[in-house]
C-alpha cells in the first residue's frame, strides 16, 4: 500500500510547488492620502460616502476619477489583504458586480488590470485639478478607455447612480471597521 501512496505524495508535493497564477495587486499613488494616513481606510471611508450621495460627484470629474480609482483599489485589497483573513464571499461577489457596474459606466474593458485604471484615473484627476483638461483627457489612454479620454471625462462628470458600487463601498467600510474593532481599534 505504501508504495502506491509514495508516488502520489511526491506528485502532489511537486505540483504544489509548480507555478501559481500571479495574484492581482493594486496600490494607490502617494498623493492619494495627504499626511500620514492609511490608504485602505481612507478609500473605504471616501467611497462609502460619495457613492452613497452621487450628487456629490455631479460635475466634478476629478473627484469622480479618484473615487472610481479607490474602488478599483478596494476591489483588489478587500479580498486579498491579509488584514481581512475571513472576508465574506458575499463581499467578494459584491465587488465583482460593482466593478462591472463602474467599468460599464466609464467604458473600461473588463480585462484591464486594476493598476492601469488606477494610474490613469489619478493622472486625469491631477490634471483636472491643475486646470489642464486636455492633459486629463490624454491621461485616459485608449487601451484603458477605448471611447477616448474626452468621452471618459464627460462620463466622469455625469456618473449615473451606481447602486452596486455604493453597496460594495459600504461593505468595504464595514469590513474594515469589523476587522479593526476585532483588534481593539476604532
Amino acid at each position: 500500500m505504501s508504495k502506491v501512496f509514495l508516488p502520489l505524495a511526491i506528485l502532489l508535493s511537486v505540483s504544489a510547488c509548480g507555478p501559481q497564477p500571479p495574484q492581482v495587486s493594486a496600490s494607490l499613488p502617494p498623493d492619494a492620502i495627504l499626511g500620514a494616513g492609511d490608504p485602505l481606510r481612507s478609500a473605504a471611508a471616501n467611497t462609502s460616502v460619495v457613492f452613497g450621495s452621487p450628487q456629490q460627484l455631479a460635475g466634478r470629474p476629478a473627484e469622480a476619477a479618484r473615487a472610481v480609482a479607490q474602488m478599483e483599489y478596494l476591489a483588489v485589497q478587500i479580498p486579498n489583504n491579509p488584514r481581512f483573513p475571513g472576508v465574506s464571499p458575499t463581499v467578494e461577489s459584491q465587488f465583482v458586480a460593482a466593478r462591472r457596474e463602474w467599468r460599464g459606466a466609464l467604458g473600461i474593458p473588463a480585462e484591464q488590470p486594476p493598476q492601469a485604471v488606477i494610474e490613469s484615473l489619478y493622472a486625469a484627476s491631477r490634471a483636472l485639478q491643475a486646470g489642464q483638461k486636455d492633459a486629463a483627457a490624454a491621461a485616459l489612454p485608449a487601451h484603458v478607455f477605448p471611447q477616448g479620454g474626452q468621452t471618459a471625462l464627460l462620463r466622469l462628470a455625469s456618473l449615473p447612480r451606481l447602486p452596486l458600487t455604493n453597496d460594495a463601498a459600504v461593505a468595504a467600510s464595514q469590513t474594515l471597521q469589523r476587522s479593526e474593532a476585532g483588534r481593539g481599534r476604532f
